[in-house]
């Protein structure tokens, strides 16, 4: 056990050391910028050098110390030195975008919403400069820019300091004042009381996963296992691995959002910094059950035995697609559903659907077809939309997409689903469909390298859920409307993305989608050796199934407002043409040309393309390219 003087003099030296005489060390951190983007202090870990300056949106006085940060941001450019700026003025992002910073610099401003930052670097007025050494993670320098109209001048500035870094040697001299303007941090008024605030912040946000029989590898059973791993918890905050909610904030409301709040976050923090102190008065964590074994949505109409499967102790497991067959002898509507893990500390996550005969292929992503719902830490239990629901008809099989972790001892798992149908037909089908474009390729090494593809809703639709899927190259990932007006929404950023993590993020108020909209989704993939995930950056990463390929696959589930149980107007020939034609049009405006076809394709249809092209534009619309869909399905060629 970590006693508590130790605990608090070790977070004190990390935290602290920007008081005179201390080794200034910096602790990693990932913020949000102005643009709605992840960025990691130490992402490039073979950057020689990192800049950070404290910047406060309303200050007039750091423009000039701004112009000559971006001035040397090109200078060091082909060096791999990184700059930053850091909000220290409590400003929300939408002030960050519309800042002087944001118009004349490309130096990322990044939003320190929960205010637990800046505070630990120390920093106290904006225009303060750092200038990170990379390999020690230590501050080599601490001052103002180093602006100066004085050739004369004796003092130190970041441009000697990166400089001094870069060659390996300490800087010599006294720091250029800092031009710029004071900035009150939110502090925390006094230290947060233990088993008045930081036991209910823990519960409430925590202990779903880490309880005993929960997916996390430890749980909060007491205060003096929260207090052993405070380290670790102020470390996993700050880099947003935990809690494990990644959409952004500010886009979109959804059902069941996992994130802290920032008041929580300033609170969590700020106590683990104090020595994460006991007080007094009852541990409340001590009443906190083990996860339960019961149907939570009360007995269900069938239940389902997932095949056991053996988790091994170690490494990383492969996705498992069980097939169980459907043993009903009649037609049902899914209204609600429940999945209970076997072992909760092995199981990741659970997708399940349904489909008219099991999948030839033994890597299975078919679940969507006649999706169900999804399992993971905190959502073990989903209802279909209000008048909606899922057909399943007689025979076929239930599918299962398993995500297993091990967790250091072998363990076996027995999952099982408890489906509890509607007495009488809903009003409408819960449709499922994916965004995907299987030709991708991404480049070896490349940091950023963005993929997209879309949907058209050739229906008026409502929208309920989204699923960003991608593997260990995924950075970041977005959905985006593009209605017939010309107009587009964001209508889900996930800027961190974590493949450890499938969330389905569905809407607190569903979107009403006009028929001819797109919806867009792009991933963001992280190839090169910067990606602690990724399992080979020389390789040129294909579409894959198996986690060392990748995918573009972004599950929407939604329901066509004309569409009723009694008469299904849903067209799998035109959904599937939807998505070809989603990835085929690379320039996305609705229409695919011969040169965007691939090659074989292409080359197939050769003279066919003057019947297929009825209003001879030189492309193919949704309706054209259906009837080459049908041929071709029809084994009839183009």
């Amino acid at each position: 056990m970590v006693g508590r003087n130790f605990l608090a003099t070790t977070l004190l030296a990390a935290t602290l050391s920007a008081q005179p005489g201390w080794a200034e060390t910096v602790d990693n951190f990932v913020l949000i910028d102005h643009k709605g983007r992840a960025q990691e202090l130490f992402y490039h870990g073979d950057a020689p050098a990192v800049v950070v300056m404290a910047y406060g949106a309303n200050c007039p006085s750091q423009g000039e110390s701004l112009a000559a940060l971006e001035s040397l941001r090109h200078e060091y450019a082909e060096s791999g030195v990184d700059f930053m700026l850091l909000d220290v003025a409590g400003r929300s992002r939408d002030d960050l975008a519309t800042s002087e910073a944001a118009a004349s610099t490309e130096i990322p401003v990044l939003h320190d919403n929960a205010g637990i930052i800046a505070p630990s670097l120390g920093l106290s007025a904006a225009g303060e400069v750092l200038v990170i050494d990379s390999r020690s993670r230590t501050v080599a320098y601490r001052g103002g820019v180093g602006v100066s109209d004085d050739a004369s001048t004796s003092t130190v500035g970041v441009d000697d300091a990166i400089a001094a870094v870069m060659s390996g040697v300490d800087v010599a001299g006294e720091s250029a004042d800092v031009r710029g303007c004071d900035v009150a941090h939110q502090a925390v008024a006094a230290t947060p009381d233990y088993s008045r605030t930081i036991a209910p912040i823990l519960i409430d946000n925590c202990v779903t996963c880490h309880r005993s029989g929960g997916i996390a590898p430890w749980a909060m059973s007491e205060y003096r296992m929260v207090q052993g791993f405070a380290p670790m918890m102020r470390e996993v905050i700050r880099t947003k691995r935990m809690p494990p909610w990644h959409a952004d904030p500010q886009v979109g409301h959804w059902q069941g959002e996992a994130g802290m709040s920032d008041e929580e976050t300033r609170l969590l923090v700020s106590w683990i910094e104090a020595g994460a102190p006991r007080g007094t008065g009852e541990d409340p964590l001590l009443s906190v059950a083990p996860v339960s074994t019961d149907w939570p949505l009360g007995q269900p109409d069938l239940v389902l035995e997932v095949p056991s499967y053996d988790v091994p102790a170690t490494g990383i497991v492969d996705y498992q697609f069980p097939v169980v067959a459907n043993p009903l002898d009649r037609d049902v509507w899914v209204r609600a559903a429940t999945i209970i893990p076997g072992d909760g500390q092995a199981v990741h996550h659970v997708l399940m659907g349904s489909a008219d005969q099991a999948p030839k292929n033994t890597d299975r992503e078919s679940v969507f077809q006649n999706y169900i719902m999804g399992y993971a830490p905190g959502n073990e239990s989903a209802y279909m939309p209000q008048g909606t629901g899922v057909y399943v008809p007689v025979g076929g099989v239930y599918l299962f997409q398993m995500h297993y972790t091990p967790y250091g001892k072998a363990a076996t798992d027995s999952t099982r689903v408890g489906l509890y149908f509607a007495d009488e037909a809903p009003g409408n089908y819960l449709r499922q469909q994916v965004v995907l474009n299987p030709a991708l390729k991404i480049p070896p090494g490349a940091e950023a390298h963005e993929v997209g593809a879309y949907f058209t809703f050739w229906e008026d639709a409502t929208l309920y859920s989204l699923v960003p899927h991608a593997h260990y190259r995924g950075r970041s990932s977005t959905f985006e409307l593009a209605y017939p007006d010309g107009s587009t929404e964001l209508i889900l950023s996930v800027p961190n993305y974590d493949f450890n993590w499938q969330r389905t993020y569905s809407f607190v108020e569903p979107k009403a989608v006009p028929a001819g909209t797109k919806i867009i989704h792009r991933t963001v993939y992280d190839n090169s050796a910067n990606n602690p995930g990724n399992p080979d950056p020389a390789r040129a990463v294909p579409w894959g199934l198996q986690s060392a390929d990748e995918m573009l696959y972004g599950s929407i589930s939604f329901s066509w407002n004309r569409e009723t149980s009694d008469a299904p107007i849903h067209s799998y020939v035109t959904s599937e043409t939807a998505q070809w034609m989603g990835f085929m049009d690379k320039d996305m405006d609705g229409l695919v040309a011969k040169d965007e076809m691939p090659k074989r394709l292409r080359e197939s249809i050769g003279w066919r393309w003057w019947f297929l092209d009825d209003d001879k534009d030189g492309s193919l619309n949704l309706a054209e390219l259906e009837t080459l869909m049908i041929r071709l399905t029809e084994g009839r060629g183009p």
